[in-house]
């Protein structure tokens, strides 16, 4: 089999950064940060730059161990290198069964919800969430080539809603003084307070997925220089882009009126400066980000038991490998991600449905179980990489420990997390039942 091609240099892959984290969580977790931070906008500004600071250091240290590791397939890759075959295993069966799935069936919820809202129904918000996902899943069965397209077109125009809002709501706010004044005013009454922690956490979602950028390792030129330099440009660039956006916001509504308007914030904001027609333009771009995002998750959850069958490993490999030959798409794999998918959805909905009796937000809580995952992987970092300097061995994992830990304590913190995480391990436990490993370690 002939090698990939070291065809892509600096931008693609720092673009690549932005355009896999850039997508609904900006959007839809705006109001829950503000809110889990009393409703003051200085402790949310700085729950956004902790998460923030935590990616960028995290990603460092990540970036150290891709320009080590050939042909790498992200974070189950590297925990098989550190930990051997099992435990990559059930890193792939954590990613499968839990990560992905869930946060598919979020998005496909919130594409809805601005969808829903653009177009004016007062019902259809779960049907609509059907169709979103049904739909895209499909599509990347039966086109893969056409979903890549849309995943590049949508990365493109999702960065549109996000620069109207910072730039409009930034000047807005500078001239009538709103910015400052949010500044020095918390909103009253607030209810479901969680603290800094809290907050934070709820930063992770929109800035999850930069781990997926490290898989064009092999394809970058010079990437020992290459994939370092993206991995920290991009994250800090996402990390700009977000502080600025939420900056736009406050600087047109007060921080009662963004908890208010919950995930409509940014519609608002352009609503108010151009108008109604303005509004409505800017949520069309918000739903292709959601949709951009939704896509790119579904890529990753249609091949997840597909990257366990290709180790020969978990059950039935030869029925979870077959490929379509006409599209190169997955097809089994593929249907057992849509249906996880459709038992987290509906997971989601009974949040909604009150059948739970607490919210069990499964758009945070498995973000919090892949941090877990990391801190051990910086423990393997600085037992094993012993040609690196103080900085890169033991100073980036150490506070990127810190932080995964700091977020995993939010994680505690939340309504329902042991359930969850009953429920979670559980799935795990099945996974080793069903652990094979048909090759020699």
């Amino acid at each position: 089999m002939p090698d990939l091609q070291k065809k892509y240099g600096f931008w693609t892959a720092a673009a690549m950064v932005v355009g896999i984290v850039i997508g609904s969580g900006v959007f839809f977790k705006a109001d829950d940060v503000l809110k889990a931070s009393g409703g003051s906008l200085t402790t949310a500004l700085l729950a956004w730059l902790i998460g923030g600071s935590i990616m960028v250091v995290t990603a460092y240290v990540f970036s150290k161990i891709a320009t080590r590791i050939e042909r790498v397939n992200g974070v189950v890759d590297y925990f098989e290198q550190a930990y051997g075959r099992k435990a990559g295993y059930m890193v792939a069966w954590f990613m499968t069964f839990i990560y992905y799935p869930t946060l598919v069936a979020v998005l496909a919820w919130v594409s809805a919800k601005y969808t829903v809202g653009l177009l004016g129904m007062k019902d259809g918000l779960w049907p609509v969430s059907v169709v979103y996902l049904t739909g895209f899943f499909l599509l990347n069965y039966f086109s893969p080539r056409l979903a890549g397209a849309w995943q590049v077109s949508a990365t493109v125009i999702k960065l549109i809603p996000l620069g109207l809002v910072a730039v409009v709501g930034g000047i807005a706010g500078l001239r009538s003084g709103m910015t400052m004044s949010n500044f020095m005013q918390t909103a009253q009454g607030v209810s479901g307070q969680g603290g800094l922690a809290v907050a934070t956490l709820s930063t992770a979602f929109a800035y999850e997925g930069w781990i997926i950028a490290t898989v064009i390792n092999a394809e970058l030129r010079d990437a020992k220089r290459t994939l370092p330099r993206a991995l920290i440009a991009g994250t800090i660039a996402v990390v700009t882009i977000y502080m600025l956006y939420y900056l736009g916001i406050s600087g047109v509504l007060t921080n009662a009126q963004v908890l208010e308007a919950g995930d409509a914030a940014p519609v608002q904001v352009i609503g108010l400066v151009f108008n109604t027609i303005g509004g409505t333009l800017l949520t069309v771009f918000v739903i292709i980000s959601c949709l951009g995002t939704l896509n790119g998750l579904i890529m990753g959850s249609a091949r997840g038991m597909y990257s366990i069958a290709a180790r020969d490993m978990g059950p039935c490999p030869a029925f979870f490998r077959r490929i379509n030959a006409v599209t190169n798409s997955t097809i089994n794999s593929a249907l057992l991600g849509y249906l996880l998918s459709c038992f987290w959805l509906l997971v989601w909905y009974g949040n909604f449905a009150g059948w739970w009796g607490q919210f069990m937000d499964v758009s945070e809580l498995p973000i919090a179980i892949l941090y877990v995952i990391y801190i051990s992987i910086y423990i393997w970092v600085m037992k094993t990489f012993t040609d690196l300097g103080p900085f890169s061995r033991y100073l980036c994992p150490l506070l990127a420990g810190m932080g995964s830990l700091y977020i995993i304590w939010g994680a505690i913190q939340k309504d329902m997390f042991l359930h969850f995480l009953i429920l979670a391990l559980g799935i795990l436990a099945v996974g080793f039942v069903l652990m094979r490993d048909r090759k020699k370690a």
